[in-house]
């Protein structure tokens, strides 16, 4: 089965101010949910000028303690590994996104684009697609899959209805 959230954005700033912000949006105290995000790797090809980042993300587990019954829950931290292709000469980043925690029970996929607007070059769209398919927790798929699906719909609401991301992820 699985749980499939589609997002579309457009932020009335400039690509370079929109992504600067959110390669810096976490931690912040808006966002409890993000303990830490730490880059990995990062490297620029020098023929394209491309930027590669690979960023590991602790958050911490949302899942209801009700849940967290099952033992294969009762985790603390909940780990996200993040790679970006930041092309600055086409004016736009894609994004990839996947868990590392549960693997074996559940897949998290994320793919993001922010590029320059069509409508205005000074304007920023986002792109977002989003999967969660809970295969390995026997009867407690459907549960997990629910909860998944509404703690993806939040999330993309938020983003769909934000404040322009450079109000919210502290631009200079």
């Amino acid at each position: 089965m699985g749980v499939t959230v589609d997002v579309h954005q457009v932020y009335k700033y400039p690509f370079e101010q929109v992504v600067a912000s959110f390669l810096r949006k976490y931690p912040n105290p808006m966002d409890k949910n993000v303990i830490s995000v730490r880059t990995v790797e990062e490297r620029r090809d020098v023929s394209t000028g491309v930027v590669y980042r690979k960023r590991i993300a602790i958050c911490r587990n949302v899942v209801p303690e009700i849940l967290r019954k099952v033992s294969i829950l009762k985790v603390p931290d909940i780990q996200l590994e993040e790679e970006s292709w930041l092309n600055p000469q086409e004016r736009n980043m894609a994004i990839q996104s996947h868990c590392l925690t549960w693997t074996q029970y559940a897949s998290m996929k994320e793919e993001s684009v922010f590029r320059e607007s069509v409508e205005n070059p000074n304007w920023t769209e986002f792109i977002q697609r989003g999967r969660i398919s809970i295969t390995g927790a026997g009867f407690l798929n459907c549960i997990l899959e629910t909860f998944a699906g509404t703690f993806l719909r939040q999330g993309a609401q938020k983003v769909a209805t934000s404040l322009c991301p450079c109000q919210q992820w502290r631009v200079p």
